[in-house]
């Protein structure tokens, strides 16, 4: 029996324009999706839109645009990511769609309602716009959002609270002992020490008049579901929570949530409180990866600082921009951007480096005339096959930790290893073993072609038809 594998993006906040930071996120995803493919499992890949709230509506009013016409815009230029960064991804859900994503909220809520664990409360507390969230003084930092850095405003409003603190222990339980693993363990840590003075109940909806953009809480028109309940919902809404129940036991609970460390609050402790609260399994890995600077600065709208992933794709090219944020961009932490950096990466790794083997060994090939198409690729060097075998061990126990940058360099010293073989055997030279050389060769840049599938998957099929037909061309021109 095939093993199933679910793994899921945060769903972009459909406030602005896609950036690199969500880039990263949803390449990382799509390579944890390609390699468990590799592996032989079902797999089931969600990304999405959250596009209720607050923000959503100031962002459409300063372009005098209504919210749906705002959102369906924003929702139109995250979907094209598929196609410009060349993602694998099986769905996309959107938090407007009335068909499947409504209903489960509304079920959602109503069995909170059910458990006990919704009621209603007049309440006065600390909101901050940028978290759409109220926020308590733990989240402060010199009296600021930790994350926003803009003063909280002091709010006085009757809204619905779902009982989170009734879940506090159970979840630091599940946390502290790694039923659902939280990688890094600094992420880990970073919520256990949260979560010591216990978690309090959460605003789960605001007055209908205040915010009249997302679901009407079921039973009270006069109260809007809160967006971080009615966002966290769509991991099981996409599944056909409460409608298709044979796809949603298959596929749930998530294999792995991928979150940038922004949103972990609201997807260790808020996320967990409410699954357990409707009684369903928690997920098992919550990757968090960090922000990309720019030039050593946080990249904002209002730095100017803002990288353009489709923009970045059309100068550089789909691989050229994959490989950067992989290699690069350390999975777990902060890591910087510019285009210095970008483009010495690009020379050296992917023109000098990748490109340059597989042009001199499909060159050699057809200059000696070695067949590819007509020959089984492989070879009897005992060198070869260990050297091998070392980078696929390397590649699977790095992919299995989530350590994106490693397996890219255990591939990269595998070229190096190919090159330093050209250079000692010379193949260009007639001799005795030229043609086992090459043989040797063409099985190397095989198996890299093969490794490089979760990664680059455009270059790898490139690499695969150049070894099959003979044919030489470029795979990354020097910029």
């Amino acid at each position: 029996m095939r093993k199933d594998f679910y793994v899921t993006t945060s769903i972009a906040y459909t406030n602005a324009l896609p950036h690199l930071g969500f880039a990263l996120e949803i390449i990382q995803a799509d390579v944890l999706a390609r390699y468990h493919r590799f592996l032989g499992e079902d797999v089931f890949f969600l990304t999405g839109t959250d596009e209720h709230g607050a923000k959503v509506v100031k962002a459409a009013e300063k372009e005098g645009k209504s919210p749906k016409e705002f959102v369906g815009k924003i929702s139109a230029k995250f979907k094209g990511l598929k196609r410009v960064l060349n993602l694998s991804n099986d769905d996309f859900i959107r938090t407007t769609d009335k068909k499947r994503h409504w209903p489960a909220v509304k079920k959602v809520w109503l069995k909170l309602k059910e458990r006990g664990d919704i009621y209603r409360k007049k309440y006065k507390g600390l909101y901050c716009s940028g978290c759409e969230a109220f926020i308590t003084k733990k989240d402060l930092l010199d009296g600021k959002c930790a994350v926003h850095q803009s003063e909280p405003e002091a709010v006085e409003e009757e809204n619905y609270f779902f009982r989170l603190s009734k879940y506090s222990k159970k979840i630091e339980r599940i946390i502290r002992d790694n039923i659902i693993k939280i990688i890094p363990e600094s992420r880990k840590n970073e919520m256990l020490s949260f979560l010591k003075g216990g978690l309090e109940d959460i605003s789960f909806s605001r007055p209908r008049k205040d915010l009249k953009w997302g679901i009407p809480v079921p039973g009270d028109i006069t109260q809007t579901i809160y967006v971080w309940s009615d966002a966290l919902s769509n991991y099981i809404s996409a599944l056909g929570y409460g409608k298709d129940e044979k796809r949603f036991r298959r596929f749930w609970p998530a294999d792995v949530h991928c979150i940038g460390k922004d949103i972990q609050k609201f997807h260790c402790l808020i996320w967990q409180g409410m699954l357990l609260s409707l009684g369903l399994d928690l997920p098992k890995i919550i990757f968090v990866h960090g922000f990309i600077t720019t030039g050593g600065q946080k990249m904002a709208k209002s730095l100017g600082n803002v990288i353009d992933p489709f923009e970045l794709v059309k100068k550089y090219g789909t691989d050229a921009v994959r490989y950067f944020l992989l290699r690069e961009i350390p999975p777990t932490e902060d890591g910087d951007f510019t285009y210095e950096k970008f483009e010495a990466r690009y020379n050296s790794d992917l023109a000098k480096g990748l490109g340059n083997l597989t042009a001199r060994v499909v060159t050699l090939a057809d200059k000696f005339k070695i067949q590819n198409a007509k020959i089984k690729i492989t070879t009897k060097n005992l060198k070869f096959k260990k050297e091998i075998e070392k980078t696929k061990k390397n590649w699977e126990r790095a992919l299995d930790e989530f350590k994106f940058n490693e397996t890219l360099i255990s591939i990269w010293e595998l070229i190096s290893f190919c090159d330093r073989y050209i250079e000692k055997e010379r193949p260009w030279e007639k001799s005795k073993k030229q043609k086992e050389v090459i043989k040797n060769l063409l099985f190397a840049v095989n198996e890299i072609a093969k490794l490089l599938l979760p990664f680059l998957p455009e270059t790898s099929e490139k690499i695969s038809r150049q070894l099959k037909t003979n044919k030489s061309k470029p795979l990354f021109p020097r910029v």
